[in-house]
């Protein structure tokens, strides 16, 4: 197929004010995704936008399997109140209140 470019599970972003670091998740437009590489600001990386991830999460709350996650870029942590929070994707895993962690799967990207 000539119009096929690429799987789209890996993108090639560019780093806003500050940088990215590998590991960290990166809000861009309707894209939620995790930094595979590191970069300055103004320079491009790869940033994966499918998958299974495990962050830090809010502590007082309780996830079930399949609820919408938010990132909450002020605290950089993962929570399930949307607020003015941006939508990252659904829980993987069950999550206890309280505890530190949980997983998510990435939804790729969202409309607007």
């Amino acid at each position: 197929m000539k119009n096929y470019i690429q799987p789209g599970d890996v993108l090639t972003l560019v780093a806003g004010a500050g940088g990215v670091k590998s590991g960290e998740i990166v809000v861009q437009g309707s894209i939620v995704a995790v930094a595979a590489t590191s970069a300055v600001a103004g320079a491009e990386f790869e940033a994966k936008i499918g998958g299974v991830y495990e962050y830090a999460k809010n502590a007082a709350e309780a996830w079930t399997v399949g609820a919408p996650i938010y990132f909450d870029a002020t605290n950089k942590v993962l929570t399930a109140t949307a607020g003015e929070n941006t939508l990252a994707g659904v829980a993987a895993a069950a999550a206890a209140n309280p505890s530190g962690s949980g997983q998510v799967r990435l939804n790729s990207s969202f409309a607007a």
